[in-house]
Parts: structure tokens; C-alpha cells; sequence
């Protein structure tokens, strides 16, 4: 049984999660079909997680992966949150916090948690968000309008230290997301936030960047005059990465 004080707890958390999305803007999220889209606002929230509760405006400064998955205790799920808590560390030296979500209870994520610990031997470090009443999940758009049950879909948020969505990724419930894109993703991100560069397909550390392209007929020309990139055409110009 619940007792009042959690269910008064439930009602307080879902106010302020009601007035802080308005606070933010996020009649946006209405007028695109009920999801965010890229260069909004993302949503704020505040909610019980298993690492305390969590306020998403505080990380503002930093970047966030906000992630969604479709139920606790379930295969593809635990394979993805095995490759989070490995690939935390390079996240956290990227300045990047990890955030999952479902519309699971806290309870359950914390059987989950302290199950993949005891029969796997990995630690989640990075908190999972509870969502029964589904109000991040719907501010999100991460419900699977055709599904039979309230699953949320495997949505992944990039949120850059403004507060705004710079990257979505979004997964059926029976496909596994990759890890390694999401922070192949950040690292772009990053990499391209002054405006000076763009990163090519499949870029890396270290790669080649291409130059923003012209944007006045006379500098289409003028614009391959540098040393390595005469015979390359003013659409596709490549030049090694000095920010690498």
C-alpha cells in the first residue's frame, strides 16, 4: 500500500513538473505534435530517481543524454544500460551526465539496479528516473502512440549546457540503440558548437572537418583558395581538423 505521504508526494512532483514545462515554453512541445524538436527548450522536470531526485534544470552548464527504455528487468534494455554504466567515465570527461527514464517505479528500478549488480557485476551509477504517472514521458514524446501497453520507445535527448535539444535518436522497442553513436554525437556536438566547422559522415576525433560552405556567389571560388583544397569543389571542402 501507499501511504499519503507518497501519494502526496506523487501529486506535488506532478504540479511542479506542470508549471515548470510552462515555464519553459513548452507550449512549443504542443504546437510540434507533442514532442520536442531540435533547438527548444527541453522540457524541465523534477522527479524521484534512484540516485535521489533529480531537477533537470540542475545541470544546466552542462550537457545531458536524457534516455528512455521500454521496461525494467527486460533483455535489450539491461544490454543498453551494461553499455551506459561502461561508457559513463568517457561521458563524465566530456562533461556529459547520463539520465534513464521509464514509466516504471522507483521500486522496480531499484530491484533492477541491485539485480544487475548481483548477477552481473555492474554498478548503475547514473540515476533512472520513475515515471508511473507518464508526465515526463508524454512531455517527451517518448510513448509509443501504436503500442498496446505504456511502454515509453527508446528515445535518446542530447541537451547541450543552454537547456536546448540539439540531437534525438529514436528506437523501437525491439531494437537496441548504439551506445558509441550517442557519444560519437556528443563529441560532434561539441566539436561544431562555435560554428567554425562540420563534421563529415561517421566523423571522429581526430578526422578531417569540412569548412561551413559559402554563402555569397562571389566566395564560391575565393573560398578553395587555401593550400590543399584547390581541387576540391566548393560544396565538399575538407581540410585537416586544428582543433583535433
Amino acid at each position: 500500500m501507499i501511504n499519503d505521504s507518497v501519494k502526496d508526494s506523487f501529486r506535488i512532483e506532478d504540479m511542479d513538473l506542470k508549471v515548470e514545462t510552462r515555464e519553459t515554453r513548452q507550449t512549443e512541445a504542443h504546437q510540434t505534435g507533442g514532442a520536442p524538436v531540435l533547438g527548444r527548450s527541453a522540457p524541465n522536470f523534477r522527479a524521484r530517481s534512484t540516485r535521489g531526485t533529480v531537477t533537470l534544470s540542475d545541470y544546466r552548464g552542462g550537457w545531458v543524454v536524457l534516455f528512455s527504455h521500454p521496461a525494467d528487468f527486460t533483455p535489450v534494455c539491461t544490454s543498453e544500460f551494461l553499455a551506459f554504466a561502461k561508457a559513463q567515465p568517457r561521458f563524465e570527461a566530456l562533461g556529459c551526465a547520463l539520465l534513464g527514464l521509464s514509466v516504471d517505479s522507483l521500486p522496480a528500478h531499484l530491484a533492477w539496479v541491485d539485480a544487475i549488480h548481483r548477477d552481473l557485476g555492474v554498478e548503475i551509477r547514473f540515476p533512472i528516473i520513475e515515471d508511473p504517472s507518464m508526465t515526463i514521458a508524454r512531455a517527451y514524446g517518448m510513448l509509443d502512440e501504436t503500442a498496446q501497453n505504456s511502454s515509453t520507445v527508446r528515445s535518446t535527448f542530447i541537451i547541450a549546457p543552454d537547456g536546448t535539444i540539439r540531437a534525438i535518436l529514436t528506437y523501437p522497442l525491439s531494437v537496441g540503440r548504439c551506445v558509441a553513436e550517442i557519444e560519437r554525437t556528443v563529441r560532434a556536438l561539441q566539436h561544431t558548437a562555435d560554428g567554425t566547422r562540420l563534421t563529415p559522415e561517421n566523423w571522429h576525433p581526430g578526422d578531417p572537418v569540412f569548412l561551413p560552405p559559402p554563402t555569397e556567389t562571389c566566395r564560391l571560388h575565393a573560398s578553395g583558395d587555401t593550400e590543399g583544397q584547390e581541387d576540391q569543389p566548393w560544396y565538399h571542402r575538407l581540410q585537416a581538423d586544428d582543433a583535433a
